[in-house]
C-alpha cells in the first residue's frame, strides 16, 4: 500500500488565503447589510416622510436704516417645514416660519397643496401650530423621546432645505443642552446640536432617530459654521404643543387633569396623571393620580399632547370613554368636559406675583409691543418692582415689558397666573424670564420667593 503524501504550503500563501477569506466574509456581511435594501435610514425616512410638509409664504419685512436711510418695507418669500401631529390636520412648525405670513401655503408629501390657518403660537419658544383642511386622516409623525439621546447617536433631518422639498440629511448628535443666542430678540435653551446638514428651509422640520421617530424640531444653523445645526428636544416641544392645543385654551372647556409623559423601561412613552383638580370632570369620572391613560375614544394616548388633542373639536355634551391602567389592571371610565372655571381676578394675580417675584404688572397694547418688536404678540408692562425682591435682584426695572416666562408667553395676567399655578412650579425655578427694554430683549432667571409682609417693602415707581 503506497504511503500518503502531504503538500506543505508556504506560510505566505496561508496568510494570503486567510486574508482573502476574511475580506470575503467582511464584504459579504457588508453586502448583506447595505445591498439588501432598504437600509435602516431608508426605512426611517419612509416611515416619517408622509407626515412632513413643506411651508411657503410671503411676509413683509423692514430693514433697519443704514446711514440714516431706509429702504422701507418689502415683500420676501419665506420657506420652512412642518410636521403633522394630529390626523385632522394639526401641524407643528417654528413660529418664525409663519410669523407675519398672510397666506400659509402647505405642500404635503404626495404633492397636494393647500392653505393653513394659524391656530396658536408662542414666540418665546419659537413654536406654532397651524391647521390644514383635510377630508381624510393624515399620516402622523411617530414620537420618540429626547431624554435618552446620547452624543454620537445617528439622526436624520428632513425638510424644505433651500426650497428643495423633502431633502434628507444624516449625521449624529454632536452635543446636548446647548444654549444659543441667534439674534438680539431670540435665544434658545437646552438645544440638541447635530452635524446633520440643516439649512434655511429646514426650520420646523423633524430630526429623526433611526427608528423614524421624531426626537427634535430643527430650528437654527450657526452662520459661517459647517456641520453645526440645532434642534429643539422633542420632549420640550410636545409639552409646549400640548399647552397650545389644550381644549381649555382653544375652546374654553376643562377636564381638570395635570399629567406628564414618562418613558418605560423599554423606551415606550406613557401619559401618567399627576394631579386632578377638585370637583373637575376628571374628578367626577373617577380618574385617579397615578393612572396611566392609554386611550380616549379611538385615540391612542402616549404623551401629554395625545391627551389634549383627544378632546379637541367635540360637542360640549360629548361623552368620552377613557381607558386607563391602574395598578397593572385595565379600567374604563366615562367623562364629559365642563366649562372652564372663572379666571382669577387681575388684582388677585398681581398680589401673588408681588409675593413670588416682586412684580406688579398691567396690560399693555399688543400693537405697542409689536411696534417695538414684531416677534412678540404682546406683553405686560412692569409698573412696580419690590425692593430686594427676586425681580429687583435680577435687574428688572419699572417700564420693562414682560414678554415671556419659562416656555410661555405673557400676553395677559392670566398667562402669569398659569405659570404661578403650575403644580411643579418649584421644580421650574429659577424661572427664566424675557423682557423688552427699548428694542432689546433681555433675559434672566427668577428664583421663587414668598415675601413676608414688612413695613419696609417699597415699590419702585
Amino acid at each position: 500500500m503506497p504511503e500518503l503524501s502531504y503538500q506543505v504550503w508556504p506560510r505566505s500563501f496561508c496568510v494570503a488565503t486567510a486574508t482573502y477569506f476574511l475580506l470575503l466574509a467582511t464584504t459579504t456581511a457588508y453586502a448583506d447589510e447595505y445591498s439588501g435594501r432598504p437600509s435602516v435610514i431608508v426605512t426611517a425616512v419612509r416611515k416619517a416622510r408622509p407626515a412632513v410638509v413643506n411651508i411657503h409664504g410671503q411676509k413683509t419685512i423692514s430693514r433697519k436704516p443704514e446711514n440714516g436711510k431706509s429702504d422701507g418695507p418689502r415683500r420676501v418669500n419665506g420657506m420652512g417645514t412642518g410636521v403633522v401631529i394630529d390626523s385632522r390636520g394639526y401641524i407643528i412648525t417654528n413660529h418664525h416660519v409663519v410669523d407675519g405670513v398672510r397666506r400659509i401655503k402647505v405642500t404635503l408629501a404626495d404633492g397636494h397643496e393647500t392653505v393653513a390657518r394659524l391656530i396658536a403660537h408662542d414666540p418665546s419658544t419659537d413654536l406654532a401650530i397651524i391647521k390644514i383642511p383635510s377630508d381624510n386622516d393624515l399620516s402622523v409623525i411617530a414620537m420618540g423621546s429626547s431624554s435618552d439621546l446620547e452624543p454620537g447617536e445617528t439622526v436624520i433631518a428632513v425638510g424644505n432645505a433651500y426650497g428643495y422639498e423633502h431633502t434628507v440629511t444624516k449625521g449624529i448628535i454632536s452635543a446636548l443642552h446647548r444654549s444659543v443666542q441667534v439674534s438680539e430678540s431670540q435665544s434658545y435653551d437646552d438645544l440638541l446640536q447635530t452635524d446633520a446638514s440643516i439649512n434655511p428651509g429646514n426650520s420646523g422640520g423633524p430630526l429623526l432617530n433611526v427608528d423614524g421617530e421624531m426626537v427634535g424640531i430643527n430650528v437654527a444653523v450657526r452662520v459661517g459654521a459647517q456641520g453645526i445645526g440645532f434642534a429643539l428636544p422633542v420632549d420640550q416641544v410636545m409639552k409646549i404643543a400640548a399647552r397650545l392645543l389644550s381644549v381649555r385654551r382653544l375652546e374654553n372647556r376643562w377636564h381638570g387633569v395635570t399629567g406628564e409623559t414618562v418613558a418605560t423601561s423599554d423606551h415606550k412613552l406613557e401619559f401618567m396623571v399627576t394631579e386632578i383638580a377638585s370637583q373637575s370632570p376628571a374628578y367626577r369620572s373617577g380618574l385617579q393620580t397615578g393612572d396611566v391613560v392609554t386611550k380616549i375614544n379611538r385615540i391612542q394616548i402616549n404623551c401629554t399632547l395625545d391627551f389634549e388633542r383627544a378632546f379637541i373639536g367635540h360637542a360640549s355634551n360629548d361623552e368620552f370613554e377613557v381607558s386607563v391602567t391602574r395598578e397593572n389592571q385595565p379600567v374604563k371610565l366615562s367623562m364629559r368636559l365642563g366649562a372652564a372655571p372663572r379666571k382669577a381676578s387681575e388684582r388677585t394675580i398681581n398680589k401673588r406675583s408681588w409675593q413670588l417675584f416682586g412684580l406688579e404688572l398691567e396690560k399693555v397694547s399688543p400693537l405697542h409691543v409689536r411696534k417695538i418688536n414684531d416677534r412678540y404678540r404682546g406683553g405686560l408692562h412692569v409698573s412696580a418692582v419690590r425692593s430686594s425682591s427676586p425681580a429687583a435682584v435680577q435687574g428688572i426695572r419699572r417700564g420693562d415689558i414682560l414678554v415671556g416666562m419659562h416656555v410661555w408667553e405673557t400676553i395677559s395676567l392670566q398667562n402669569v397666573a398659569y405659570v404661578m399655578n403650575r403644580p411643579n412650579i418649584t421644580e421650574l425655578q429659577p424661572i427664566k424670564f424675557y423682557v423688552l427694554r427699548g428694542e432689546k430683549t433681555l433675559y434672566g432667571h427668577l428664583p421663587i420667593h414668598v415675601a413676608k409682609k414688612t413695613k419696609t417693602d417699597t415699590k419702585t415707581r
